[in-house]
């Protein structure tokens, strides 16, 4: 894209005064950088993003105060993280970290373990095993 057309379409960005650093071409056909306040589908691919991270951690929510999943799942969610991601920065295997949703295992689970994904969601193990949704 030209230097000229880079978007400039208003977006959360823009409502904060930042800009965006984007590669465009020059009039001599060289890349350079432009700024660029925002490009609407851009935002609106985002906005569809968090809407489903938002719907998918008040479902883990739901499921944590029905009994049916552990906390785990819920701060992973809140998170904004996989199982591939928390397995990868709890150092825990992923079927391990799956068995890990389910509340009865979750129960039975070490003080080391427990510390270790308080220490991946950056909260205590207090708040971790006392979930209160």
């Amino acid at each position: 894209m030209k230097k000229s057309e880079v978007p400039q379409d208003k977006s959360k960005i823009s409502s904060v005064n930042m800009k965006e650093l984007c590669y465009a071409t020059d009039d001599g056909g060289n890349y350079t950088t432009a700024l660029s306040s925002g490009w609407e589908p851009k935002t609106i691919a985002l906005n569809n993003a968090l809407e489903d991270i938002k719907e998918r951690t008040e479902a883990a929510r739901q499921q944590v105060i029905a009994g049916q999943a552990s906390p785990v799942l819920y701060f992973m969610e809140l998170n904004k993280m996989d199982v591939g991601i928390l397995s990868s920065y709890a150092g825990i295997w992923k079927w391990r970290v799956k068995r890990h949703f389910k509340p009865g295992v979750f129960a039975g689970l070490s003080q080391k373990t427990l510390q270790k994904y308080a220490d991946v969601f950056s909260i205590t193990v207090n708040e971790l095993k006392n979930f209160k949704g």
